[in-house]
């Protein structure tokens, strides 16, 4: 897949005060969810129905349920929840707010409703339960007409606290308004969809306006990389840079493998670094996996070859797991260390960070006792526990 790249340049000094102890990749997060993504669909103007369809992931170790609301102001219907591991349904029923906290959620509203979804397990220690939400909503409030039925325009405008979403316009409707910067992509049917990534931390007030066109597409134009959806992309990198004189960070990064039958992931190593520690894990089950680290000129031999074209002298990680069943998938971290002195280096008394982040989603959590002087993108910086400085960064090129 064809990605777009920022380059990052961080510039680093060393701070007076005593530095605290490093952090450890993979530290538990006091979320109860992460991985959020909805898309919209919205149904016969005038009817005020929209279909939701929302991935998250639940990761509050040994949960056994997970809590998903609804909406005050809007009336639920036709729901149903799906494991993305195994693509098999789960039970739930709905409950009051207050059955919510008596049973596992103890900061429920009491004035709000909730499907109470029973998990296929309980939660790993490191890793977490993937669902598909699928719900249709009536919400007059979100979803009208505007100017009178016959004007055939509409407006769907609701503030949205996930920050990676998806509007899809019902068909025969072309987009004449979005007050966020968003991708406008084809569906397979000929309906457009509006997709984008807001990086802030407080929900975004979403209007989108559109209107009835004369003629409807009959199909979408032949797929292409450049054409595919960067909110829904789920891979995502964290960096955790070691003191400077090592030249070296920690990294992992996620990916979800959805093709069935596929049974191996490879991780060709960045020209011109040097990958030691491989680790990887299943996220959806918290085991531990297989890892080993070829060259790209013993892949076909091995078994593990791929359809990417693999140089023959480059390093490739391989990590193994259980193929994917057919409807399900399989979410891997892949952990390691690189050494790169071109990337991560010394420059006088400053640090220097210097890479390009082609992922939508990469962090960087800097050394400890080292502060922030210079980044050359935009991120939002915050503090680890340990008192480590991470920067979180959006890519939605």
């Amino acid at each position: 897949m064809r990605t777009s790249f920022l380059l990052l340049t961080l510039f680093l000094a060393a701070c007076a005060s005593t530095p605290p102890p490093a952090a450890q990749p993979q530290a538990s997060s006091p979320d109860r969810e992460e991985d959020e993504y909805t898309r919209y669909e919205l149904l016969e103007p005038g009817s005020a129905r929209f279909r939701i369809l929302f991935e998250v992931t639940a990761i509050e170790p040994g949960a056994t349920a997970y809590f998903n609301p609804t909406r005050k102001g809007s009336a639920a219907s036709d729901e149903s929840v799906r494991d993305q591991a195994t693509g098999q349904p789960l039970p739930f029923e709905e409950v009051t707010g207050e059955e919510a906290r008596a049973t596992g959620l103890p900061d429920a509203d009491l004035s709000m409703s909730y499907i109470r979804i029973h998990l296929p397990r309980p939660v790993p220690k490191e890793g977490g339960i993937r669902m598909l939400i699928d719900k249709t909503y009536k919400d007059p409030q979100s979803y009208q007409t505007k100017g009178g039925d016959q004007d055939g325009r509409i407006v769907f405008q609701r503030t949205l606290g996930i920050r990676r979403n998806s509007i899809v316009l019902p068909r025969g409707y072309e987009l004449t308004g979005c007050n966020a910067p968003a991708q406008v992509l084809p569906e397979p049917d000929g309906r457009l969809a509006v997709s984008f990534m807001h990086p802030g931390p407080d929900a975004y007030p979403l209007v989108i306006e559109a209107r009835r066109t004369a003629s409807a597409p009959t199909a979408a134009p032949e797929p292409s990389d450049r054409l595919s959806e960067r909110a829904h992309q789920d891979r995502e990198i964290v960096y955790f840079l070691q003191q400077p004189e090592t030249n070296a960070f920690d990294l992992y990064h996620d990916y979800t493998e959805t093709r069935p039958g596929v049974d191996r992931y490879l991780n060709v190593v960045r020209q011109g670094s040097t990958a030691s520690n491989p680790a990887a894990r299943n996220l959806d089950t918290g085991e531990t996996l297989q890892v080993e680290t070829l060259r790209g000129d013993a892949l076909p031999k091995s078994g593990a070859g791929d359809d990417e074209e693999i140089p023959p002298d480059a390093d490739v990680v391989v990590a193994r797991f259980a193929p994917v069943p057919e409807g399900g998938s399989i979410r891997l971290r892949i952990s390691e260390t690189y050494t790169d002195p071109k990337s991560y280096r010394l420059e006088g008394d400053e640090l220097v960070f210097d890479r390009t982040l082609g992922r939508p989603r990469n962090s960087v959590v800097l050394p400890a006792g080292w502060l922030l002087t210079a980044s050359s993108i935009p991120a939002q910086v915050s503090e680890t526990a340990d008192g480590r400085v991470r920067l979180d960064f959006t890519n939605p090129r």
